[in-house]
């Protein structure tokens, strides 16, 4: 890949990154502190360290350090080096013992919180695992399984987050409970398509409009072997979730900081500015990564023929229904479909990465966030004796771009608002 396509397209990955960081959206929306009581900050996901390091130096500022308390939970290596508020690293995409202690501790805040006291939650994508709280019966153990194999099906992330909020004691407006009668306030960074309050770490501070009876289908749907414990909670009416008319959220307050359109509109005038014309296919794609893929590779082709001059830009969250045994998330997924399916096309460089910085992977900080393509990824993959198809039927996006060096490894962003695409198409340039 040139030095020119790769610099730019990272440019607009970092563009659409800066949009949605929490030193830049959140000290304009936080609210006064009480006038009496305590400010209870309550953070949960990828961006919960960030988010609350940015709180934490605000309130400071304003209030004695005695009346503020909290806890943030995100994923390890996301932590931030806050003076006040512990934060604890947790497991994501598979939850961990250090998220249910996290969670457990951040429960037991919200119960202590009085009428006099504020509950201010800064939330992001990224704690529907980093922060759980199992049902009664259900095992860590049961919990991670149960994610497993709903990463492993193809599901999306609203069918994911309804069966992980009817197996929770925190997820789908459990955490508002815990915390009346207490003032709360709900800040978030939106990583899911439509911006729903109810799907965005899988809502834990409204009401839930999902049953028991939507996660039992998604279920049979995707024919999920879950244990036994899972089955008979999903099927157990105590565990259906708070919903809308509730006493428990009269007085709550939500507000979105920052949304996957916004992190696309700072991409699209970055591209302006670099000369391309962008078209925008919107912030709410879904769909199985490789299908898109070759949708967005026939147009990429078709403007390519018509040398135009184009940046196509993209976001919202890809699934991918694991067949194979290889490693690799939903963006990189997406990139070697698309490699293929352009086939050596000049004239086009694309970049499909995760904006909190890890796509799939092992969990670790360092894991992969996505990968590059240009009109000589295909050439240089058989040079080195690599062979797409293969790889891609196996679901090992990772170990074919790591074979030729284009995997995208910016580590940590510390927010989390979107999956971003881009491709640029100017047979001109490189």
């Amino acid at each position: 890949m040139t030095t020119q396509s790769q610099d730019l397209l990272e440019s607009l990955f970092r563009a659409a990154v800066d949009a949605a960081h929490p030193s830049r959206c959140l000290p304009p929306q936080l609210p006064e502190p009480p006038a009496r009581g305590r400010l209870v900050v309550l953070a949960a996901g990828k961006a919960g360290g960030s988010l609350t390091e940015v709180a934490e130096q605000h309130y400071l500022a304003r209030m004695p350090e005695i009346r503020l308390t909290g806890i943030a939970v995100t994923r390890h290596g996301y932590g931030r080096p806050t003076r006040h508020i512990p934060v604890v690293e947790a497991g994501h995409p598979v939850p961990d013992a250090a998220g249910l202690d996290g969670a457990e501790r951040m429960i037991a805040l919200a119960d202590a919180a009085g009428a006099d006291d504020l509950v201010l939650v800064l939330l992001s994508g990224g704690a529907s695992a980093n922060l759980i709280a199992p049902a009664v019966g259900i095992t860590l153990e049961d919990k991670q399984a149960t994610t497993r194999a709903l990463l492993r099906s193809g599901a999306n992330i609203s069918e994911i987050n309804c069966v992980r909020k009817h197996l929770s004691r925190i997820k789908g407006g459990r955490l508002a409970r815990h915390a009346y009668p207490a003032r709360l306030v709900t800040l978030a960074i939106s990583d899911v398509p439509g911006d729903d309050p109810a799907v965005i770490g899988s809502g834990p501070t409204v009401p839930d409009p999902t049953t028991l009876a939507d996660a039992r289908a998604i279920v049979g749907k995707y024919r999920l072997d879950l244990p036994a414990a899972v089955t008979r909670a999903l099927n157990d009416p105590k565990n259906e979730s708070p919903k809308p008319g509730e006493a428990i959220f009269a007085g709550s307050t939500y507000k979105i900081l920052a949304r996957p359109a916004d992190a696309l509109a700072a991409a699209e005038k970055r591209a302006q500015a670099a000369g391309y014309e962008p078209i925008v296919l919107g912030d709410r794609l879904q769909g199985e990564a490789r299908d898109v893929a070759a949708d967005h590779a026939r147009l990429a082709r078709e403007l390519a023929t018509a040398r135009r001059r184009v940046a196509i830009l993209s976001g919202g969250e890809l699934t991918v229904t694991l067949r194979g045994q290889g490693r690799g998330g939903p963006n990189q997924e997406y990139a070697l479909a698309l490699a293929i399916a352009l086939d050596g096309a000049a004239g086009v460089a694309a970049l499909a990465a995760d904006t909190d910085g890890t796509d799939g992977g092992g969990g670790q900080p360092d894991d992969p966030a996505g990968a590059f393509v240009d009109d000589s990824t295909l050439k240089r993959a058989r040079a080195a004796g690599l062979d797409p198809a293969a790889f891609l039927a196996d679901n090992d996006s990772t170990g074919f771009f790591n074979g030729i060096g284009d995997l995208f490894i910016p580590g940590p962003t510390f927010t989390n608002v979107t999956d971003f695409r881009a491709i640029l198409v100017d047979r001109s340039a490189f």
